[in-house]
């Protein structure tokens, strides 16, 4: 797996969005954040969470997307239950995935992260082609990136603390971070 100056995997699905913009400091990619993402709650393979990504969710479709209408939320990739990674954003742009957010005393950690959303819930477990997926994007991304250390790989939850909770508790970050 490779990442181009541009920002771009090349073993990824492309997915151009239009939910980005620049950040204010290209050199400055210095933190990876771990998400999670499934529309409706719960319900995996389905079309939404790529609808809701390129700007075109239909909001009537569940109930529970009524509070979705008009909202411009990205991350730069999504990892499917597969293991298949869609990339929506390149990393030399800013995505908006972690909305208000601080790490070690800075705040808007969109302007310095990257955000890798993955198909799941606070308490579904992750699919090992997940975890092999993330393990090899997170290798390629400390490659292109040598600021994102292991102490600089975190969760939603830890930059969003009390707004946030994902990866939740079914993430295993022993065990991801042993493949690193």
């Amino acid at each position: 797996m490779k990442i181009n100056s541009f920002g771009v995997v090349d073993t990824a699905i492309q997915r151009p969005c239009t939910h980005f913009d620049e950040r204010p400091n290209d050199d400055d990619i210095s933190l990876l954040v771990i998400h999670n993402i499934s529309l409706p709650a719960g319900q995996f393979a389905t079309p939404f969470v790529d609808d809701l990504f390129m700007g075109c969710i239909d909001c009537q479709a569940h109930p529970s997307f009524a509070d979705l209408a008009g909202l411009r939320v990205s991350a730069h990739c999504f990892i499917k239950r597969s293991g298949e990674i869609v990339q929506y954003v390149p990393f030399s742009k800013r995505a908006w995935h972690a909305g208000r957010s601080e790490f070690l005393g800075r705040n808007q950690c969109n302007d310095f992260s990257i955000g890798i959303e993955l198909e799941g819930t606070d308490t579904t477990a992750y699919t090992q082609n997940q975890y092999n997926a993330l393990q090899s994007l997170t290798k390629a991304l400390i490659n292109k990136y040598p600021a994102i250390t292991r102490s600089r790989i975190v969760g939603h939850c830890h930059i969003a603390p009390g707004r946030k909770t994902d990866p939740g508790d079914s993430f295993d970050w022993n065990h991801y971070f042993a493949a690193l």
